[in-house]
């Protein structure tokens, strides 16, 4: 089916208000890049939620890795999107750029690399992601075990998906009517891990794929479940979804991690939203074994992040949007990620407010 026939079709579909959210950040750019929204009836209001991994990692957990690339003898690798985040008082750009040794990488693996060849100094992996790039974590703590690598350790802020929607479809004032689930954690967690959505708050939920055209399926499907009064769990995207999901990643996870509460920005701490790890591998906690402690931090002033990332409001409804915060001075996550809903609101979209 084109997208116009697509847009037709929910035109004709949908003869009330409905609020549905994307919980993941390759949606969110992809309905902003593509002008998804405005191919959708008016009655139905698409909004972002905590989809972005590195935006939902908390201010505590930004200045904790700062505090960690200002100690000598420390390797800090992370994920690019994490450098220009800002902490209370710096960020891991500025303290490279301070000449602190931090170290882009692009896997775990990469990470556990350098630490192979800086044996005289710890390295510290900074972990982020959801379930999509926790089992890479988990088999590079494994392979760290296996090979005695003991100036490796990750500092692990990777967050789990399920849990931070049972606190969105629980807010009253959200009143979500369905999810469009993320595709990419759906590969490894599958379908039933969202079953209670439906089952227990009557919530509509379809995972979708990332072009235009599976998003707008998504939304149709969620139409559909509304207008017959059958909210479910739908996959629309079979080709990399598999009903129970990846499961030597989950068995890999579960071998590794354990449930442990998580603190995400915007959402505050959601009980077993995260992961600690097992034992043996608690040898490779860089809190434990660096005497790092992770607390509770205020946000900077005026920056309403938590506030898009948990379906609140718009980007352009936060005070700092397109003024103080802008991509070359980020104020807050949002506006720093690639996933994020600030940048990618900033660049396809401007400052008019949708």
């Amino acid at each position: 089916m084109h997208i116009s026939n697509a847009a037709a079709l929910l035109a004709r579909s949908v003869d009330r208000p409905m609020r549905f959210m994307e919980v993941c950040g390759t949606h969110t750019v992809s309905i902003f890049r593509n002008g998804v929204r405005s191919l959708l009836p008016t009655e139905i209001s698409l909004i972002s939620g905590p989809g972005c991994p590195v935006c939902v990692t908390s201010q505590g957990e930004i200045n904790a890795a700062v505090e960690l690339a200002r100690r000598p003898g420390t390797i800090v690798a992370t994920y690019g999107d994490m450098l220009r985040v800002p902490g209370g008082s710096s960020s891991l750009a500025a303290e490279r750029a301070a000449g602190r040794d931090v170290r882009v990488v692009t896997s775990a693996a990469e990470a556990l690399h350098i630490a192979g060849e800086n044996p005289d100094r710890e390295t510290v992996f900074l972990a982020v992601g959801f379930e999509t790039t926790s089992p890479a974590t988990a088999a590079v703590v494994r392979e760290a075990a296996e090979k005695g690598t003991s100036n490796f350790s990750v500092l692990c802020l990777h967050k789990v998906v399920p849990p931070a929607l049972q606190l969105l479809a629980s807010d009253k004032e959200l009143q979500i009517d369905g999810f469009l689930l993320p595709g990419h954690v759906s590969t490894i967690i599958g379908e039933a891990p969202y079953r209670f959505l439906s089952e227990e708050y009557g919530i509509a939920c379809a995972i979708a794929g990332f072009e235009a055209e599976d998003i707008l399926f998504g939304v149709l499907e969620l139409v559909r479940q509304i207008r017959t009064d059958k909210p479910a769990v739908r996959s629309l995207y079979r080709r990399a979804v598999r009903p129970d999901g990846n499961t030597r990643a989950l068995k890999l996870l579960d071998q590794v991690f354990t449930a442990s509460d998580a603190s995400w920005r915007g959402l505050g701490v959601i009980p077993a939203s995260g992961y600690a790890l097992r034992e043996p591998f608690r040898i490779f906690d860089a809190p434990g074994k660096l005497g790092l402690t992770v607390t509770e931090a205020p946000v900077p002033d005026g920056c309403r992040c938590g506030d898009v990332l948990s379906g609140l409001i718009l980007p352009p409804e936060c005070p700092l949007f397109g003024t103080a915060c802008t991509p070359v001075n980020p104020v807050g996550p949002c506006m720093v990620s690639s996933e994020g809903s600030c940048a990618a609101h900033y660049k396809y979209q401007g400052s008019e407010i949708l």
